[in-house]
This record gives structure tokens, C-alpha cells and sequence, in this order.
């Protein structure tokens, strides 16, 4: 389908493509289709590994060091195995603190990574990223309405305040776009209107709040951190992240056609109008519970699928699950230097999710031959 005279240059990647014929759905058998489907299959299972030994070794990282054989052996005490138990005060740093964080983390960087390359395929825009939609600022007023003013501290918490504020910044949302259609643009806009609307209440709180440690509590929590995660919290954000992981990867041929463009996914045979809706509040959720249980974390959604897109296309049913698993790899990784890069004061990952995304990005661009 040719482009449209006059688009944007700014398009998600693979719109640039559309002046040239598709590609077939399912390529011709032949000694190139061979070769690239077990490449993307051995990176699919090369990033599972990486995973695996990610999690394992950053579980050992931190002030107070573990060995490999204390962490397996909490692990198989708590799994009901015959294993004699590490005293109590080991036992709980390894497995109430250090496991459910590092297990957010790849849960988080996972949840991201997927929401990051959905938006850019929704809206067409290779800056699309998780808090695109205006999520994260909702979610830090509401964090903030909890901490500096005190509103519902006894039965929310940050994590749940987070959360609530997260979810009417997101009602607004969709209540501004109830009418006139869901063209990428408007969503874009609108997005970005919600977005400094709740950036103005949070500022606005907090520079009339004279509490320096709520201010100093709050502006931590902006930056993102994995300490707080515990096991419910994580065991919430796993529940979710698999659901909108499920739901988007089985809606992968709806991306590749907005990719191109709403006609071509219409052609396809997409319901755009219902399944846009569907796709966006999928990553809405997933976003507003990231966001609320460790805090507004950038750059993971922006760079991880533009790297991944790099090595394998644009197609979605692969993309998506190697996104997913090279973004847990990578927030296990940043948070494990969070921990220990200034040890024993903890920075918030979010700081190196930025100092390591911008050359990471940068790299990807020159790749592409776009700087």
C-alpha cells in the first residue's frame, strides 16, 4: 500500500516499509526462511537463559553478600523441598527482600518492553513509550496525594494511591477520547494533555507541602526503586503482566497492520475501532501497576524494542516475547547496579535506566542509519 503523501517522518519503523509491496504472512519455504526463523528462535531461547542466570546472580548482589548455595538453598526450603533451612535472619533477607525484588524487576522491565513496542505500533510513533498515555503522572499524584497530604495513608498506601491516581488519570483519558475517533494523532495529543495536566497537580502539591522528608520520600519513589516490592505486590504485577503479555501477543497481526497504517489493518481484517481500544487499555493497566508498585522507571519502554526490532523485524509475534525477556534482563541487571553502585546508599534505578538508555538509544539510531 503506498504511504500517504505528506506523513509524518516520525513513524514507528517499520511504516517506512509501506511504500514498498507487504510482505507475504507466511514466507515462501525456501533456504532463507530456514535460516531466520532458527535465529529467532535461538535468541528467544539465549535471552530465556540469560534471564534464568539473571535473576539467580543478582540475587546474591547487595551489601550483605550470599553465596549461589544459600540462595538455592532458601529457594528449595520454600519450595518444599527436604532442605535444611539457612538461619532466620539470612533466610529472610534472601527470600521477603532480595527475591520478590529482583522477580519485580524482570516483571516490570518485561511489562514495559511490551507496552513500549504496542504503543509504537498503536500510534505509529517511534517515541511512543509506556507513559505515553499520561499513566505515570496520574499515578505520581496520586502517590503524592498519599505521602505529602496525607489522603487515605491508613488504607492505600503509596503503592495503592499510585494506583488510583494512575487509573483516573486514565478515565480522563478515555473520556477525552470517547468522541471523534482513535486516530494516532489524537491519542498522541490527548496523552500528552493528560499528562501535564496531573505533571502541574504534582508539582503543585509538592511546592506547597513544607514536609522536606514527604518531599525527599515522594521525589525517591518519582525516580523508581525495586525496594519496596514485596511478595503480594509482586504477586499482583505478575498476574497482570502475564495477562496483558497473553493478550497483546495474540492480538500480533493486529500491531503489524497499524504498524502500517489503520487501513492496511482494516484490510487484514481488524475491527480497528474495538481492538485499539482493547490494545490501549491493556497497556494502560499493565503501566498502572508497574508504575504504582516501583515508581515511574523510563527509557526500558523507549529502547528495548527499538534494539529488539533491530535484530529481529518488525513482526510482533516475534518481537514481543524477545522484548519482553530482554527487558526483564535489562531492569535486573540496572537495579542490581542501583544497589551497589554507591553501596551502602541505594540510587534510584531509574537514574541508570536514564544514564544507560540515552547511549543505548542513541546506539540503536546510528544503527539504523538515522544519526
Amino acid at each position: 500500500m503506498p504511504a500517504r503523501p505528506g506523513a509524518p517522518d516520525l513513524l514507528h519503523p517499520s511504516a517506512r516499509e509501506a511504500a514498498a509491496p507487504p510482505a507475504p504472512a507466511a514466507p515462501a519455504p525456501g533456504r532463507t526462511a530456514r535460516r531466520s526463523a532458527p535465529s529467532a528462535s535461538a535468541l528467544h531461547l539465549l535471552a530465556g537463559l540469560a534471564l534464568a542466570v539473571s535473576l539467580v546472580a543478582s540475587v546474591r548482589i547487595g551489601t550483605t553478600d550470599v553465596s549461589y548455595a544459600d540462595v538455592v538453598r532458601t529457594a528449595g526450603f520454600h519450595l518444599g523441598l527436604d532442605v535444611e533451612p539457612l538461619p532466620r535472619l539470612v533466610d529472610s533477607l534472601i527470600w521477603e527482600l532480595r527475591v520478590p525484588r529482583v522477580v519485580m524487576a524482570a516483571l516490570v522491565g518485561a511489562s514495559l518492553a511490551v507496552c513500549g513496542a504496542a504503543l509504537q505500533a498503536i500510534t505509529r510513533n517511534a517515541l511512543a513509550d509506556p507513559y505515553l498515555l499520561g499513566i505515570s503522572s496520574g499515578a505520581s499524584t496520586g502517590a503524592v496525594a498519599v505521602v505529602v497530604l496525607g489522603l487515605g495513608s491508613a488504607s492505600l498506601g503509596v503503592t495503592g494511591g499510585a494506583f488510583v491516581g494512575a487509573m483516573v488519570s486514565f478515565g480522563l483519558l478515555m473520556l477525552l477520547l470517547r468522541k471523534g475517533g482513535l486516530d494516532s494523532v489524537r491519542v498522541v495529543l490527548t496523552g500528552v494533555v493528560v499528562s501535564q495536566l496531573f505533571t502541574a497537580l504534582t508539582s503543585l502539591v509538592l511546592m506547597a507541602s513544607g514536609d522536606s522528608e514527604a518531599i525527599r520520600a515522594i521525589t525517591q519513589w518519582l525516580l523508581g526503586s525495586m525496594a519496596p516490592a514485596r511478595w503480594d505486590t509482586t504477586a499482583v504485577t505478575a498476574a497482570v503482566t502475564a495477562v496483558g503479555l497473553l493478550v497483546l501477543w495474540l492480538n500480533s497481526a493486529a500491531l503489524d497492520g497499524f504498524s502500517f497504517g489503520t487501513d492496511t489493518a482494516s484490510s487484514l481484517g481488524v475491527d480497528v475501532r474495538t481492538t485499539r481500544w482493547v490494545l490501549l487499555i491493556v497497556t494502560s493497566l499493565m503501566t498502572a501497576v508497574a508504575v504504582a508498585s516501583v515508581g515511574a522507571i523510563g527509557f526500558v519502554g523507549l529502547i528495548v524494542p527499538h534494539g529488539v526490532r533491530f535484530l529481529v523485524g518488525p513482526r510482533h509475534r516475534t518481537l514481543l516475547p524477545l522484548s519482553a525477556l530482554v527487558g526483564a534482563v535489562f531492569l535486573v541487571w540496572t537495579d542490581a547496579l542501583a544497589r551497589v553502585a554507591f553501596a551502602p546508599q541505594e540510587v534510584p534505578v531509574g537514574v541508570f535506566t536514564a544514564l544507560l538508555g540515552v547511549p543505548l538509544f542513541l546506539l540503536v539510531l546510528r544503527k539504523r542509519g538515522e544519526l
